[in-house]
């Protein structure tokens, strides 16, 4: 039996409509300066921007960069003290498997990967999902991997101060996949350590807990 489904109202078209709209903030003189670069990019690869499948390209492209770099527009310490609570614990906290996307700023193609982050509190815990999103705020730059992994460490480093922070990046970067030497299995890791997990206990448990699956 088939149901038909009840057309939304008009109202709830444009509320639709509105929501849809918040999350497209654009610069304008960004927006289109970004516009008309894409415009003379395609013509100087040889293609014609007036042609039919393109000719919202350049525009798609725009907000698409946009969208790829509003870090610039995060203020990670400012995420991260908007959620510090006071608590009694000193235990490692570890987020892992953060998915992360960034563009290599040597040649504007993506790498993407997973980061995991650990900390030991020092009188402050951090609302869980502020740690991704400050991965967020240093990734959707352009960037390089081992750029990011010390922004990430120095960043909750300097704004909870905790006894110690860990941060390891795993990534692929399609510049090595697409170009270049073509290697389609290579992953790049990087690491950065500070305070107690310097000590070598503490950062071989780190290591073996993020290798660990815990839950199944």
């Amino acid at each position: 039996m088939s149901t038909k489904k009840t057309p939304l109202s008009k109202s709830k078209q444009q509320a639709n409509v509105k929501r849809y709209s918040r999350l497209e903030i654009f610069n304008e003189e960004n927006l289109n300066g970004l516009v008309e670069n894409y415009q003379g990019i395609m013509e100087q690869v040889g293609e014609n921007p007036q042609r039919e499948g393109l000719l919202k390209t350049p525009l798609r492209a725009a907000k698409a960069m946009h969208f790829f770099t509003q870090g610039y527009q995060m203020n990670a310490e400012e995420l991260l003290r908007s959620a510090m609570f006071k608590e009694d614990y000193s235990e490692m906290v570890i987020v892992k498997d953060i998915e992360l996307y960034s563009i290599c700023e040597h040649h504007l193609l993506p790498f993407f990967g997973r980061a995991h982050i650990a900390y030991i509190p020092n009188g402050y815990i951090v609302g869980l999902s502020k740690i991704a999103r400050v991965v967020d705020a240093f990734a959707r730059r352009l960037q390089v991997q081992e750029r990011l992994t010390h922004e990430i460490l120095n960043c909750i480093q300097d704004t909870l101060k905790p006894l110690g922070v860990a941060v390891v990046i795993e990534a692929k970067h399609l510049c090595m996949m697409m170009r270049g030497v073509q290697k389609q299995n290579s992953v790049a890791t990087t690491s950065a350590f500070k305070g107690e997990f310097e000590n070598d206990r503490t950062r071989s448990e780190f290591i073996r807990l993020i290798a660990a699956n815990l839950i199944e």
